[in-house]
């Protein structure tokens, strides 16, 4: 009998090959954390709360009455409803539950948005630094995917004139992050709104991702939706992970008009076949009854930025700007390493502290590691210091 010789797709193939580094040293800090050591994790973006007890009573609620079924492919009526309301108080062009499809996270229907709107070997444009999710989506997909770079030295302020100037005949979708993971930089309504002209006038689709819509601080976000003129090439992509602390329910959706709704709709339908109904249920009374919850999870995470920035700016070696929005710090550390890869190994090895290196997030981030605020305050406290050793102990040596 003849050995059998797996064969895969070349979709299978792209996700294989993604760089193995991007998670070399978070794969390396738990292999410690396994072994007892005392490794203490700021690289990850999960919210290290719970999720609101009321919204957890009423998912168990929803799950005694049943709601456990098929849900319709675009999603449960209350949900896209709940969505839709929301949408149309802020933005003022009215928005129709029949406007919003629900996808399992907000990767997911970054997914079929672009398995929607693009074909293998077609351009997207992306401002960088980016989120680590878009690259292994935008491979899968086969994409030719231009990147813009936002510079360090702005504090990674998004560009719109760069972002116009990567525009070529060959590009179909534009695809920004407002807040941005990891810089936490936001764009302003005027920038949305002339970008949005822009790409309209070439017939270009301008997709906008807001996971980090509700965690802002110096100023309130501002939506795709509400800042465009017009809504034709538009689609904006949010979701509860973040600001309900509900990454593990699994629950985003986007935002469009017309014949996109019916394409997302009918990709949901033939891929993921619904999302559950008690989850979605239950989101639908998280985004009514959300208020007081969001801005306790709003108010730590703006704590935590300013014991970072605050311990940041002390050590000789390390810079780093304060950011508008987001769950992350980015550290320069170009003046005490090669690279965020070489200082985030260094300092597991030294100090058991584990953090992302920015070179996955582009090339305006190679000289940075991303520290997250997905944790409590004295945690952080006990990371800085170890830090603060690190430097001083690599500072000492280096004279």
């Amino acid at each position: 009998m003849t050995d059998f010789t797996p064969q895969f797709s070349l979709q299978s193939e792209a996700l294989n090959c993604e760089d193995s580094n991007v998670w070399a040293v978070s794969d390396r800090a738990h292999d410690l954390a396994d072994k007892g050591e005392d490794v203490i994790f700021l690289c990850v973006g999960d919210p290290n709360f719970n999720t609101p007890e009321p919204i957890l009573d009423f998912a168990r609620a929803r799950l005694g009455v049943g709601r456990t079924h098929y849900s319709p492919a675009a999603g449960e009526p209350v949900l896209r409803r709940a969505i839709a309301d929301i949408e149309s108080k802020v933005s003022p062009h009215p928005c129709n539950p029949d406007d919003v499809v629900v996808f399992p996270g907000g990767t997911n229907a970054i997914y079929a948005v672009l398995s929607c709107l693009l074909n293998p070997g077609e351009e997207i444009v992306i401002p960088e630094p980016m989120y680590i999710g878009y690259v292994p989506i935008c491979d899968s997909l086969r994409l030719s995917v231009k990147r813009v770079a936002c510079p360090a030295e702005q504090n990674f302020a998004f560009d719109v004139d760069s972002i116009k100037a990567a525009v070529t005949e060959e590009t179909r979708v534009v695809m920004i992050n407002t807040p941005v993971n990891p810089t936490g930089a936001m764009a302003t309504p005027e920038q949305l709104r002339e970008l949005a002209a822009f790409c309209r006038e070439r017939n270009i689709w301008l997709v906008s991702d807001e996971m980090y819509s509700m965690i802002t601080f110096a100023r309130r976000h501002t939506s795709l939706r509400t800042a465009a003129e017009s809504l034709d090439n538009i689609v904006v992509i949010d979701g509860l992970s973040k600001s309900h602390a509900m990454s593990g329910w699994r629950l985003g959706w986007a935002v469009a008009r017309g014949p996109l709704v019916e394409r997302l709709a009918a990709f949901a339908g033939a891929t993921i076949f619904g999302c559950p109904q008690f989850i979605q249920e239950a989101a639908a009374f998280a985004l009514e009854f959300d208020t007081y919850f969001v801005k306790q999870m709003r108010d730590a995470y703006e704590r935590r930025r300013n014991l970072i920035v605050e311990r940041i700016g002390k050590i000789p070696g390390l810079s780093c700007y304060s950011p508008d929005a987001g769950m992350f710090v980015m550290v320069n550390v170009s003046e005490l390493a090669s690279s965020g890869q070489v200082f985030a190994e260094a300092l597991l090895e030294a100090e058991r502290v584990s953090v992302l290196p920015g070179t996955p997030f582009g090339e305006s981030a190679v000289n940075h590691v991303r520290l997250t605020l997905a944790a409590d305050d004295s945690e952080l406290s006990r990371a800085l210091d170890r830090i603060e050793r690190f430097v001083t102990c690599a500072n000492r040596q280096a004279s």
